[in-house]
């Protein structure tokens, strides 16, 4: 089935030239099922190009998903054109009175501020707090999921003494559960950030359940165990070249960056990286969307 954009998104054209299935709002009109209502909001200052990573995992799924996007109104955003953000985007005060079947919260490039620092940090914890009563289920990505951990469980972050960055190899705790269905025993997934969680933290926290983890990247996957809240410290909707451009950035800056752990074919930046990590990133989605919002989520939201 196909994924429900807004006519004239950009990322639109983008997924279509990749063949995925893609249905613009006047043809789903005409069709009698209610698709899955999913939230998404972006924190990260690339909006355009987060959109067509997310949208590209959620469109690879058998469910009809009609899309809402969802930003701060107390944060400002450089990269992105006002004009996109007014055509396409609501603000919390926009939708609180709706319910969803799923949120999405992306992560953003700010781990070295503390939490209360961060200029939509109220703003954030209205949205979570509302998420638990008009969300059946949250995926929370990289900076979104230590926020999620510290807000909704006081797993607190540390910073690490340099960067990881790059593709790690990650196994799983116990293959059984839901989520993992139809994993590799082993499989890769990207990573990009200057902040850790500690395992014996999240541990601590009897409603959690690690899932998935990395001898080098440590823990990958938590959730509670009620399926209402799912963390990802990585990367898992990152294409092929997103850790190319992150380091080109960061070179053209001046700033001496690392290569990417096991990204680059013989750690040569000047060859393409290949993407070698998107089953596990479509089976990761496929598996939140059908067992923990399509299963739970009522028919009549």
């Amino acid at each position: 089935m196909p994924i429900k954009v807004p006519d004239l998104l950009p990322a639109k054209s983008k997924l279509q030239d990749e063949n995925i299935f893609v249905m613009d709002e006047s043809r789903a009109f005409s069709q009698d099922i209610r698709p899955l209502k999913i939230l998404i909001l972006n924190l990260m200052p690339l909006k355009q190009q987060t959109e067509t990573h997310l949208l590209r995992l959620l469109g690879n799924s058998p469910l009809q998903i009609e899309i809402g996007l969802l930003h701060t109104n107390t944060h400002t955003s450089k990269n992105t054109s006002p004009e996109h953000l007014k055509q396409f985007y609501k603000s919390i005060d926009d939708v609180k009175a709706n319910k969803y079947d799923g949120l999405i919260i992306t992560g953003a490039p700010i781990e070295n501020l503390a939490y209360e620092d961060v200029n939509y940090w109220e703003e954030l914890t209205q949205i979570m707090e509302w998420s638990k009563k008009n969300v059946t289920s949250t995926l929370h990505i990289c900076w979104g999921a230590m926020a999620g951990l510290y807000y909704h469980f006081g797993v607190d972050k540390y910073m690490m003494d340099k960067k990881l960055s790059g593709i790690y190899t990650h196994t799983l705790n116990d293959p059984r559960e839901k989520l993992l269905s139809g994993f590799d025993e082993e499989y890769l997934a990207p990573h990009s950030r200057h902040a850790d969680i500690r395992r014996e933290d999240i541990e601590s926290v009897p409603e959690l359940k690690i899932l998935s983890e990395s001898d080098e990247a440590g823990v990958y996957l938590v959730a509670s165990k009620d399926g209402k809240q799912i963390f990802i410290t990585g990367h898992p909707e990152y294409d092929s070249y997103t850790l190319k451009k992150e380091y080109d950035r960061d070179e053209a800056a001046g700033l001496n960056p690392m290569l990417p752990i096991n990204y680059f074919p013989n750690d040569d930046p000047t060859q393409q990286p290949r993407l070698r990590w998107r089953t596990h990133s479509n089976i990761l989605i496929s598996n939140w969307l059908n067992y923990y919002v399509y299963q739970e989520t009522p028919y009549q939201l």
